[in-house]
């Protein structure tokens, strides 16, 4: 079996627990003799950083075209990030909010 994964490893320990989620994963596919592949989606922080917004049309198409998706933590610390300074609708969480 063939699969692609779109992997949004997100904010925070977000990419830490997709990066071992996806050990996991890989040793199924090998134990069962499935075939993985991944796509790296940016949403959130992540998002916001190299876009300017938290979920971009490209990210919604690459999760739409996924056999899955396997998603980390979103957003941060309110007091801390930089992304709390910005309106609502252009923080992390308003890209969960829109898909």
């Amino acid at each position: 079996m063939k699969l692609n994964i779109g992997c949004i490893s997100g904010d925070g320990i977000g990419p830490e627990i997709v990066r071992e989620a996806k050990k996991v994963l890989d040793a199924i596919a090998v134990k069962y003799g499935h075939e993985i592949s991944y796509t790296e989606i940016l949403l959130g922080g992540a998002s916001i950083d190299v876009h300017g917004i938290p979920l971009t049309r490209e990210a919604i198409q690459a999760a739409k075209e996924s056999d899955a998706v396997l998603m980390g933590s979103i957003g941060g610390d309110a007091d801390t990030s930089p992304w709390y300074q910005l309106p609502p609708d252009r923080r992390p969480e308003a890209g969960l909010l829109a898909i």
